[in-house]
């Protein structure tokens, strides 16, 4: 379900910057506006971009096997990745050049109300898309923060696309602004800053996007309430008296592996751990969809600490159960 929201988000938006790219650098061609060469740009980037994000959906997806064990879910945040690094050296890097070179070298646009019916149409594809974007991005994080959701959220897709966006539009305005502006004031020279400017703006969106995938990649833990809930879930079960130690890794925005180190209790036999275990694993996967595998070790406390001990950065999660006590 969120794989198919997050798709569709990503088609809607290649095929509108497709449409819009092709319409910029028309208008650019035509009247000779820096902005809007620069707009071209980031309409073409972001549609190149779109086609990475589709190719790593569809990658992520491919089912585990022997090279692979896991699956192949962070291969998004790969994709992920390279369309930061294609957003700021193309992208922003064009822009950027292409505005020093307009400010350098000042010329009046010519026929500038083609400019204005080109952005203005850009306007509405690129708000339509990022509607689309905003909407499921809502439908994700529910009442929690923007800022919050996007530190937390796993899905790299939805939100490379909505920081794409928002950049695309803000881009637009000031496009649409300095255009304006220059034609007014009869300063050509604003026209090359309009591409100086969107060019920073696809500088900031690339970093963003390169912090938030970066921490993906080399590996992020599951929400603090998942982890909780998870925890609770064997802590009820009576044949168990504490968990050692609680771990978890995305391996794709739905996809979380868990693993527990859990003493149990002493009076119980192999039969009863065995079937603790399964029914452990059982209610957690129920509970908690996102939790694709899950893996139990028995472990005593002492046992735990010792290893501890060998490796400090191997540090207790110890928390007992009320059977316990």
């Amino acid at each position: 379900m969120a794989a198919a929201g997050s798709t569709r988000v990503i088609v809607i938006a290649l095929l509108g910057n497709f449409a819009i790219a092709i319409s910029k650098f028309a208008a650019a061609a035509y009247t000779g506006a820096s902005a809007m060469f620069a707009e071209g740009v980031h309409s073409l980037v972001d549609t190149g971009n779109q086609a990475l994000l589709l190719l790593g959906v569809k990658r992520s997806a491919k089912p585990a096997d022997e090279r692979h064990p896991f699956g192949y879910g962070q291969e998004l945040y790969f994709w992920a990745f390279v369309v930061a690094i294609l957003l700021f050296s193309i992208g922003a890097g064009v822009s950027i050049y292409e505005g020093v070179e307009k400010i350098r070298h000042p010329h009046p646009v010519e026929n500038p109300i083609v400019n204005y019916i080109v952005l203005l149409l850009a306007v509405g594809f690129e708000g339509y898309a990022w509607r689309a974007a905003w909407k499921e991005f809502n439908v994700r994080r529910g009442k929690e923060g923007v800022f919050s959701y996007v530190r937390r959220s796993k899905d790299a897709a939805l939100f490379t696309v909505l920081f794409e966006d928002t950049g695309a539009l803000l881009g637009l305005f000031v496009a649409l602004g300095c255009l304006i502006a220059a034609q007014a004031l009869d300063m050509p020279v604003l026209d090359g800053y309009a591409s100086v400017a969107i060019g920073g703006l696809l500088a900031i969106a690339a970093v963003l996007l390169a912090i938030e995938t970066k921490s993906l990649l080399i590996g992020e833990a599951a929400d603090p309430k998942l982890q909780e809930g998870a925890r609770r879930i064997v802590l009820a079960n009576d044949c168990v008296t504490s968990v050692n130690e609680l771990l978890t890794l995305h391996l794709g925005p739905d996809d979380v592996l868990l693993t527990l180190s859990v003493d149990f209790r002493d009076d119980r036999t192999s039969r009863d751990v065995e079937e603790a275990i399964s029914a452990m694993e059982r209610e957690i996967k129920e509970t908690f969809p996102e939790i694709r595998r899950v893996f139990i070790e028995a472990q005593s406390l002492a046992g735990h600490r010792a290893a501890a001990e060998r490796d400090p950065d191997a540090a207790p999660d110890q928390e007992t159960s009320p059977s316990a006590e």
